[in-house]
Order: C-alpha cells, then sequence, then structure tokens
C-alpha cells in the first residue's frame, strides 16, 4: 500500500501499488486543474484507493461519475474519479510512497502549453493513445 494527502494534511489516503497506467496529461483541463505545465498521474480502479482521514474535508468538483477531489482547506488536487466513476487518476504528486510504476507517455501534447517543451524519450500522444 502507497500513502498519500494534501499539503496541509488534513486528508489522507492509501491506495495498492496496483495502477494500471501512468500518463503526463497536457490537456487544458489538466493545465488548469494544477497550474502546472501538465499533470502526472497514474489510473487505478477506484476501489482500490482509500480515504484514511478527512472524508468531510473533500472540496469535490464535477459529479458522482467524474470528478476531481481536493483539499478543502489547501486545495490539493488529490485525484479525479474518471471512466464512468470505476476509475481514479491519483495525481503523483501527492503521493509520500514512490510508486512502481512511471508515466510511459506524455498525452494531449496537441493542446499543451506553447510555452512547454517537451525534453525527455517518451512517447508524445496528440490525444489519448
Amino acid at each position: 500500500m502507497l500513502k498519500g494527502g494534501c499539503l496541509c494534511g488534513d486528508v489522507r489516503y492509501e491506495v495498492r501499488d496496483e495502477f494500471r497506467y501512468a500518463f503526463n496529461c497536457h490537456c487544458g483541463n489538466c493545465r488548469r486543474a494544477t497550474g502546472a505545465a501538465f499533470k502526472p498521474f497514474a489510473g487505478i480502479e477506484r476501489s482500490k484507493l482509500s480515504l484514511l482521514q478527512g472524508q468531510d474535508g473533500l472540496l469535490v468538483y464535477g459529479d458522482e461519475s467524474a470528478h476531481d477531489a481536493r483539499c478543502r482547506r489547501c486545495g490539493s488536487l488529490l485525484y479525479s474519479v474518471v471512466r464512468g466513476g470505476e476509475y481514479v487518476h491519483v495525481a503523483l504528486g501527492t503521493l509520500a510512497d514512490a510508486p512502481g510504476i512511471r508515466p510511459s507517455a506524455h498525452i494531449f501534447v496537441g493542446s499543451k502549453a506553447a510555452w512547454h517543451d517537451i525534453v525527455d524519450d517518451l512517447p508524445q500522444y496528440d490525444e489519448f493513445p
């Protein structure tokens, strides 16, 4: 199990180190949600993530089948519920422990920030592969 949480410590979670995929997403939504050039995330079945504390401190933007979950106090983006509510995309920067997976590609580079240059050798896809 991996532990993670927000900046202020109000919300803590654990997730199995059984991620199915990991990407660096450059879409406009991820850039706006993070305030960064891209969002590094790892995808896993929703049932494999558990909140340890701070359930009442979550700020949810969206609906039950697709939303972002943030800490209400500090604003940290912890994860996004996707794929009809079946999966979560865990923001890798919120993990306290190192996952066994690493991002395998850059996605949505067709809409990446013009001011950001991708300098690694990972594959790049204009959309989701």
